[in-house]
């Protein structure tokens, strides 16, 4: 072979070897490249798996505590209901009983004790005595002037006292009005009840409630 041609073919040889040479750097690059993403893709995946686990891990612990605030509240609602519905039943009770006692021998003197009490708590000179129909018939000028000097030793002060013309009163105890009808001072046995509702409520609960009280 001439020269000229030998030193074209190691030309063309050393090009061969070249080419090979970086087609092969490429492979090699490329793969490297094509396992660092696959390993990237891997963590990536990975990573949001966790972060969903960690979300739903989350997720079903708030909805587990909401699940339990919720029966815990309804307990609450249930428990509050059936007290205040005992409360009342036992309010009732009361009153029924009080009525009962209209018919008993010393129930007039019940009845001037609360017309007394009225008559202080009004602070007037004067009042006017109004009560249920059945009460009304046990109230009499005689009962009305023992109130009256019950008043005048207690308060320190002189009161008079008539039986109201208005129409009875339909619940059971005494309502005592001023002469000119602008103050008066209920004194019925339902209202009696409600200024001291917070020490029949916690009375009840003491002795029906007592191990289930409330934080």
């Amino acid at each position: 072979m001439e020269p000229v041609e030998q030193g074209i073919s190691a030309l063309i040889s050393g090009i061969e070897a070249d080419a090979r040479a970086e087609e092969q750097r490429l492979l090699t690059e490329a793969r490297t490249q094509a396992d660092e993403k696959q390993q990237y893709a891997r963590q990536k995946i990975e990573s949001i798996l966790k972060e969903a686990r960690d979300k739903a891990a989350v997720q079903t612990e708030s909805i587990h505590r909401k699940a339990v605030s919720d029966v815990e509240l309804e307990i609450k609602r249930r428990r509050l209901q059936m007290r205040d519905a005992l409360l009342h039943q036992i309010l009732d009770q009361a009153e029924q009983r009080f009525a009962g006692r209209i018919d008993e021998p010393d129930y007039a003197t019940t009845l001037t004790n609360w017309i007394v009490e009225a008559a202080i708590g009004l602070e007037a000179d004067a009042a006017q005595v109004n009560a249920s129909p059945r009460e009304r018939a046990l109230i009499d000028a005689a009962m009305l002037e023992r109130a009256g000097e019950q008043v005048r030793a207690r308060a320190g002060r002189p009161m008079s006292l008539t039986l109201s013309n208005d129409p009875p009163l339909k619940g059971q105890g005494v309502v005592l009005t001023t002469m000119d009808g602008r103050m008066a001072f209920n004194n019925q046995i339902r209202t009696r009840m409600l200024r001291k509702q917070r020490q029949i409520q916690k009375q009840v609960y003491d002795r029906l409630f007592a191990g289930d009280r409330e934080e």
